[in-house]
């Protein structure tokens, strides 16, 4: 006889996901308009090793991409497509994620001779890409759990114990995980020379989205499609909320104890920052789940504390493409103001910081703007009933 806690409850729409994703889509557009070097340190990313609240907002956002394609892939199944339909429709949507991807590292001038290819969107579409393509064709927690532990266990073993190319054996020859000498900065100057992450003459150094990190990315989207996957048991909701605060103490423990010996690092996204993040990512949702689907919370009077979220969280895609392509947009504009030819981004953060004082709250009020004007046409999206799939 089959166990009833192991079979699928109905395909229902988790708004607590819808939560956790537009709070870390507002997190994204305010840490990659920070205001500047007046900023806080939790408003900036660690400059290698080490973890700051900047670190979590992309692995969580992959992370809420791994819980969502379990609802999203089973709700087309209820409706009547087939598995080969889906799969062609996952290879149309990473392409499309890999496009906007190059829009949004070129734009305005596209200046192809130097033109960034790896990107944020480029990693959200190749993890959707392969995990999707494996949810189709097996959907076993056991493979997820084994496919996890390979992704992880293999980047630990190739970025510590295989030789870099011209430098030597990390550890020994070079330090373990060097800011250009490690495996994964090799392989992305040997793939995509000149067209890297940082900006000329250091554009040929590494890539903190590269080929090679990918791999334990995809450790961060199984991650959340188990987390999905626990979520479609029929289950209690309190079981589904304590399920998921074990799950965190968890990736929590076990990420903080691997960083002794392989260090917390977003730009190389180690083995032990995935763990860790995973479990901050299980924290915050743990919470969105039990007050939304337990305590009811986005109803009568509790509201207001979950509608700005559900908002963006609706339309994350186009929020972030409106936050990379406008403010971009803007900077190139030429104004004038107190007799100074300036850009309006910049006469705004001038304006904030003399009105102002403390530098750190002048560069948040600055995010914050920033975060408001994109605000903006995700509501009028979802006051329209619009939702934009990519």
């Amino acid at each position: 006889m089959s166990n009833p806690s192991l079979a699928q409850a109905p395909v229902q729409r988790q708004r607590s996901l819808d939560v956790l994703r537009g709070l870390t889509i507002a997190f994204m557009i305010m840490v990659n308009n920070n205001g500047g070097s007046g900023s806080w340190r939790f408003m900036n990313h660690a400059q290698w090793n080490g973890l700051t609240p900047t670190d979590l907002v992309f692995p969580t956002f992959v992370f809420v991409m791994g819980a969502s394609l379990v609802f999203a892939f089973e709700t087309r199944l209820a409706r009547g497509a087939t598995r080969a339909q889906l799969a062609w429709h996952t290879l149309k949507r990473a392409a499309l994620l890999f496009a906007l991807c190059i829009v949004v590292n070129g734009f305005p001038f596209f200046e192809l001779a130097h033109l960034r290819i790896y990107g944020v969107l480029q990693r959200i579409g190749l993890c959707y890409l392969i995990v999707g393509l494996f949810y189709l064709w097996d959907q076993r927690v056991w493979t997820k759990v084994a496919a996890l532990v390979v992704s992880l266990v293999g980047y630990w073993i190739l970025l510590r114990w295989v030789p870099v190319p011209g430098a030597g054996m990390p550890g020994r020859d070079i330090p373990f995980m060097d800011q250009t000498l490690n495996l994964t900065s090799w392989i992305d100057r040997l793939v995509m020379p000149y067209h890297l992450y940082l900006e000329p003459p250091l554009h040929n150094l590494r890539d903190p989205e590269g080929l090679l990190s990918t791999l334990p990315a995809v450790g961060t989207t199984l991650l959340g499609l188990l987390t999905g996957l626990w979520l479609r048991a029929r289950r209690p909701v309190a079981t589904k909320a304590w399920g998921l605060a074990a799950g965190a103490a968890i990736c929590l423990a076990s990420g903080y104890l691997w960083s002794i010996w392989f260090p917390l690092n977003k730009n190389l996204w180690t083995s032990s920052f995935v763990l860790t993040v995973a479990g901050w990512s299980l924290t915050v949702f743990a919470l969105a789940y039990w007050a939304v689907e337990k305590r009811g919370w986005g109803n009568g009077r509790s509201k207001f504390l979950v509608w700005p979220w559900l908002v963006l969280g609706s339309n994350a895609i186009v929020a972030y493409m409106f936050s990379e392509l406008v403010p971009s947009a803007l900077y190139h504009l030429r104004i004038t103001a107190s007799g100074r030819h300036t850009d309006p981004v910049s006469w705004l953060r001038n304006q904030l910081g003399a009105h102002i004082p403390d530098p750190g709250w002048a560069a948040f009020a600055f995010s914050l703007s920033i975060l408001a004007f994109c605000f903006i046409p995700v509501w009028a999206l979802y006051r329209n009933k619009i939702f934009v799939k990519v």
